[in-house]
């Protein structure tokens, strides 16, 4: 693994970067979940609760990432600072890696959740419902092991097959933004205030690419399947290729890490 800035805080923002990566995973499971339940409305409530959790562990992750970039300027050690990037990427490959397998127990979970939120009324009694030792113990009924079978016929879907190139390349920008922008204010550290906020132009631009190319597919392919113009099958599919292009992205972020500090840098210069 080689020498690291502060292991401790690495290990750390590695762990709520997997967390992050692992609760995006799981949440494609919803839309499915949705589908089969026939409550879109209360599945995205969901969704939204799911993306919440997701932003407070990116609230926790974000100061201690922060802090490793201020230490490798102060201690002069921004030539190790590529590393400990790169396990923050792997990591994220990693959250999504075990996100898959588990997505077949969760759709099941998030069904009888969807499910159970029409008597409990309040999200708030429903987790309190769900943690009676009985449903504990039912939970384990609902564990579905992933097989091989279940990828059957997902490249016969008729889900776009653009729509999965598009979500590898906007969820790489997603991945790679914050922390590009960062290291090139390691390397540039007089402007690093500058080239740190440029990853809101980034992950904008991959917010807009996604609102407009990947989500609306999404939303377009789960209202057919509610209506009976599609079968529940191409929801399932959607959702594996929305997984894979996950892991596929987070992979490609490896990639793009290095020459998107530098276009961040080059733009950097441009500004100041």
């Amino acid at each position: 693994m080689g020498q690291m800035i502060d292991a401790k805080r690495l290990m750390i923002v590695a762990f709520f970067t997997m967390v992050i990566n692992l609760i995006d995973t799981l949440s494609y499971s919803i839309r499915p979940s949705g589908v089969r339940t026939r409550k879109l409305a209360v599945a995205l409530s969901l969704f939204n609760i799911m993306a919440v959790i997701s932003r407070l562990s990116n609230m926790i992750q974000a100061p201690f990432l922060g802090s490793i970039v201020d230490m490798a300027i102060k201690m002069d050690k921004v030539y190790l600072l590529q590393n400990d990037m790169r396990i923050v990427l792997f990591s994220a490959t990693l959250g999504a890696l075990i996100g898959a397998p588990l997505m077949p127990t969760f759709v099941s979970i998030f069904t009888v959740a969807i499910n159970g939120m029409e008597g409990a009324g309040t999200v708030p009694k429903l987790i309190l419902k769900g943690f009676r030792w009985s449903n504990l113990k039912k939970i384990k009924k609902k564990i579905v092991l992933p097989r091989l079978s279940m990828l059957k016929g997902v490249w016969k879907a008729n889900v776009p097959k653009t729509f999965l190139i598009y979500n590898v390349i906007i969820t790489s920008i997603y991945t790679t933004g914050i922390i590009s922008s960062l290291y090139a204010g390691a390397i540039l550290p007089e402007y690093r205030i500058t080239a740190s906020q440029l990853s809101g132009i980034v992950n904008g631009f991959a917010t807009v690419l996604f609102t407009v190319v990947v989500d609306p597919v999404a939303a377009l392919i789960t209202d057919q399947a509610l209506s009976g113009k599609r079968t529940q099958h191409d929801v399932d599919s959607m959702v594996v290729l929305l997984v894979l292009g996950k892991i596929l992205g987070t992979l490609l972020a490896q990639l793009i890490f290095i020459p998107a500090a530098e276009l961040i840098l080059f733009v950097t210069k441009l500004i100041v």
